[in-house]
């Protein structure tokens, strides 16, 4: 009898644990290498109990590889040090010390960097691939970033649309950052930030050639701030380099090859959402149905995106209206209103109403007709 029991016990751990790994696995954050370039998922805008963070710097590397990326940097804040009375520590890099050694047995990578935080202008901002923070804080705002600079810093504008420092949420490039970026003192600008979405700042990054950033900014646990259990997902910034590695990330970010992912918008400057989007989704005729005039299009999406697409074509459907939506990771078949005799070269075209390539522009995007 006891020996069924431990039997019993046995089965339902092995279930349990079987469940606990697939739920893990669907977490996985998946988007496909694009031409020329891997796709790697990244996330640099992270808070532990080391600045004004809630969790153990630990935790974040559980989190990371939970949900599949492949680089993080906890970033803590140089000036605001809420818990100093309880989590003493004079060296600002411990953070990053105990997240590196913490992350050595799984397969990610973390960069250094830090948090300048200062009043609007010019805000808040993260240095990556720093190499001592200690040496960046300054009482001088510009100093602070001359120094980070000199670790050879990549520098980001964080929540450029924070409603606590800009009233209208509307973000605004000053005098400050054209003396920055004149400089060589900023490169990017956040997009996205934990649960915001700034179409303003995506047009900003186009207008002053800054890379295009999207990061969790996370204080508490992702798997609570953005529903993990009910299907929902970390913001990230999707950066295409040559090869997996730090070096290479930070090619990749200078270079501005970049798109955020938020929520069900995906959004970056035309020529990377393009190349991502040509990745991600698959268009394959099937020929007609029978001997009819309609033409069936099979369209496979190889990502975690779900697409939302606008027929824009003179061309209508069999069953569909003229919004379809592509489920992650799924096929989707229409049946085209064509004849044989309009086969021409790029008769269908899609405007994709959730990838964004500019202020109110959304991704548009040809399909040939041509049987293969």
């Amino acid at each position: 009898m006891k020996l069924m029991i431990k039997q019993a016990i046995s089965l339902v751990l092995f279930s349990l644990s079987i469940g606990i790994g697939a739920q893990d696995l669907e977490r996985k954050i998946e988007f496909p290498d694009i031409d020329g370039f891997l796709s790697l998922k990244c996330d640099f805008h992270i808070h532990t109990v080391f600045s004004d963070g809630l969790v153990w710097p630990t935790i974040r590397i559980d989190e990371a590889v939970k949900d599949g990326l492949d680089a993080i940097a906890l970033t803590e804040h140089i000036e605001y040090q809420p818990w100093k009375d309880d989590i003493k520590h004079e060296d600002r890099n411990r953070s990053y010390q105990i997240a590196s050694k913490a992350a050595k047995p799984h397969d990610l990578i973390v960069i250094h960097g830090t948090e300048i935080t200062r009043d609007l202008p010019p805000g808040h901002a993260n240095a990556l691939f720093v190499t001592d923070v200690n040496e960046i804080m300054h009482e001088d705002l510009l100093q602070s970033y001359r120094n980070a600079r000199a670790q050879g810093a990549f520098i980001f504008w964080n929540h450029p649309n924070w409603n606590a420092q800009q009233k209208d949420a509307i973000p605004v490039i000053s005098d400050i950052h054209q003396q920055l970026i004149s400089e060589d003192l900023l490169h990017g600008i956040e997009v996205v930030n934990d649960m915001t979405f700034s179409e303003e700042a995506l047009q900003l990054s186009i207008d002053h050639n800054l890379t295009v950033m999207g990061t969790s900014d996370i204080h508490g646990l992702v798997d609570y701030q953005y529903d993990l259990a009910n299907g929902g997902h970390r913001p990230i910034c999707l950066v295409f380099a040559k090869e997996r590695s730090a070096e290479s990330i930070k090619e990749a970010l200078f270079a501005g090859r970049t798109v955020t992912w938020f929520e069900n918008i995906l959004a970056g400057k035309e020529e990377h959402l393009r190349a991502l989007i040509i990745a991600a989704l698959d268009f394959e005729v099937k020929g007609y149905i029978g001997d009819s005039e309609v033409l069936q299009l099979e369209i496979q999406n190889h990502s975690d995106a779900r697409f939302l697409m606008r027929n824009i074509s003179p061309y209508d459907f069999y069953a569909n209206t003229d919004i379809i939506e592509i489920l992650p990771k799924s096929k989707l078949t229409l049946q085209v209103l064509s004849t044989r005799a309009d086969k021409t070269q790029v008769p269908l075209q899609f405007e994709i109403l959730n990838a964004i390539k500019a202020y109110k522009s959304p991704l548009k995007i040809d399909v040939s007709l041509l049987e293969n």
